[in-house]
C-alpha cells in the first residue's frame, strides 16, 4: 500500500504535488469542443464498476489529437473498438473510439493528430472517452483526465481495502 501512495505522491496526484493544477495543466485537451458529458467515476476495487475516463462530446469523424508529448503504447482493437494509448513519462492517456495509422513505439507531440473519431464504441455516436493511468508499481491506476487537463479535482480518501496487496 505504501508504495500505491508514494506512487501518487510522486505523480503529483496527492498533497498538491507536482501535477497539473487548474491554473497549470499539463495535457492539452484532444478536440477543440471539450464539453464533459460524464466524469470519472473511480471503481470501489480495482475490478469494480466505475467509469475510468471522462466523455467528451466530439463532431462525427473529428480529427483528434495528442494530449502531450509522448509514445504510442497501444494502437488497435479492444473489443470491437478502435483504441489509442500513449505513454507519457509515467502517465498513460488512452483515446476510444479512434481510429489510427500510428503504430506502437511512434512518437506524438503534444497537438499532433493522432486519429480520428471512429464509430464502434459502446459510448453514444459523438462521444470521445479519455482515460488517465498513472504508474504504480510494476502496474498502473486510473485516475481522472481532468486531473491532468487543469480541471478542478479534489482528493478521495479510499479504504485501505481498495489498495491491494
Amino acid at each position: 500500500m505504501r508504495s500505491i501512495l508514494g506512487a501518487l505522491v510522486a505523480a503529483g496526484l496527492l498533497l498538491g504535488g507536482g501535477a497539473a493544477t487548474a491554473a497549470e495543466p499539463r495535457w492539452a485537451w484532444p478536440v477543440d469542443d471539450h464539453r464533459v458529458l460524464r466524469g470519472f467515476e473511480a471503481p470501489a476495487t480495482p475490478y469494480a464498476a466505475g467509469h475510468r475516463g471522462v466523455d467528451l462530446a466530439v463532431a462525427p469523424s473529428e480529427r483528434v489529437r495528442a494530449p502531450d508529448d509522448g509514445v504510442v503504447a497501444f494502437a488497435g482493437p479492444v473489443a470491437g473498438r478502435p483504441v489509442l494509448s500513449i505513454d507519457h513519462a509515467g502517465v498513460r492517456s488512452t483515446l476510444e473510439p479512434v481510429a489510427s495509422d500510428l503504430r506502437v513505439g511512434d512518437v506524438v507531440r503534444r497537438g499532433q493528430d493522432v486519429g480520428t473519431l471512429a464509430a464502434g464504441s459502446t459510448h453514444a455516436a459523438g462521444v470521445l472517452h479519455l482515460g488517465a493511468r498513472v504508474r504504480v508499481g510494476a502496474g498502473w491506476a486510473y485516475v481522472s483526465p481532468l486531473l491532468h487537463l487543469g480541471g478542478a479535482h479534489r482528493a478521495v480518501l479510499l479504504p485501505l481495502a481498495a489498495f491491494p496487496g
